[in-house]
């Protein structure tokens, strides 16, 4: 089973940038897709970006423009990059590994909070 780790997140104000890296255990060049969510309090989980082992990317529309998910498969890292913060870009983001027929795996999160 793929151990994933989360890092990067923090306290930030309005309009600022962070910078979340996801670290994997496992070669990422063999999953289908690796993908970020975030959760807010109270709120669902939800996806925020993806990208495919071919490298096409998919985001949420909340994010299109100001989030950039990226993959380095020699350092087994899937990184986005988040720029134009606000302040419901808050919340615990996690992220996610696919290969399927095999179950997915899951980060622990890491916490973002954006300050108006």
């Amino acid at each position: 089973q793929v151990q994933l780790v989360e890092s990067g997140g923090g306290l930030v104000q309005a309009g600022e940038s962070l910078r979340l890296s996801c670290a994997s255990s496992k070669n990422i060049f063999s999953m289908k897709t690796m993908e970020w969510y975030r959760q807010a309090p109270g709120k669902q989980r939800e996806l925020v970006a993806e990208i495919t082992s071919g490298g096409s990317t998919m985001y949420a529309d909340s994010v299109k423009g100001r989030f950039t998910i990226s993959r380095d498969n020699a350092k087994n890292t899937v990184d986005l990059q988040m720029i134009s913060l606000k302040p419901e870009d808050t919340g615990v983001y996690y992220c996610k590994a696919n290969n399927w027929p095999l179950p997915s795996a899951w980060g622990q999160g890491t916490q973002v909070t954006v300050s108006s």
